[in-house]
């Protein structure tokens, strides 16, 4: 299990996620539009997430290149199992009951989640 991402680690990985190949410095001027971040905030934030398995690096010339260990998904699936197993005893229908009742999902919603999967069964997914 993963250690939870920070609001700075968030908002790096989904830099990330959305520019695979990244360098520190790329980040940072991309960052600093809305949150000003010095450079070394921004390698320190880097050497965090691959501490806790959020990416990796490889070396082109001198610079770090960084990419995301997992895909957006499969990490923000992880992090569902955790809450499920937290508060709901890791009972997928007592989440979604939970989601239907506060009107995060609706009826709408499951039913094309239904048939999605029904298409993925019949296709051999």
């Amino acid at each position: 299990m993963r250690k939870r991402l920070s609001e700075l680690e968030q908002l790096i990985m989904d830099y990330v996620w959305q520019n695979p190949g990244c360098t520190v410095a790329a980040c940072q001027e991309a960052i600093s539009r809305t949150r000003p971040l010095k450079e070394t905030t921004v390698r320190t934030l880097f050497q965090r997430l691959e501490g806790k398995g959020y990416v990796t690096h490889g070396i082109e010339g001198r610079t770090y290149v960084y990419r995301a260990a997992e895909a957006r998904k499969n990490v923000a699936a992880a992090a569902v199992k955790q809450v499920m197993d937290r508060f709901c005893g890791g009972s997928l229908e007592e989440l979604l009951v939970g989601l239907v009742d506060n009107d995060m999902v609706t009826r709408r919603e499951l039913e094309q989640l239904a048939r999605r999967i029904a298409a993925q069964k019949r296709g051999g997914k």
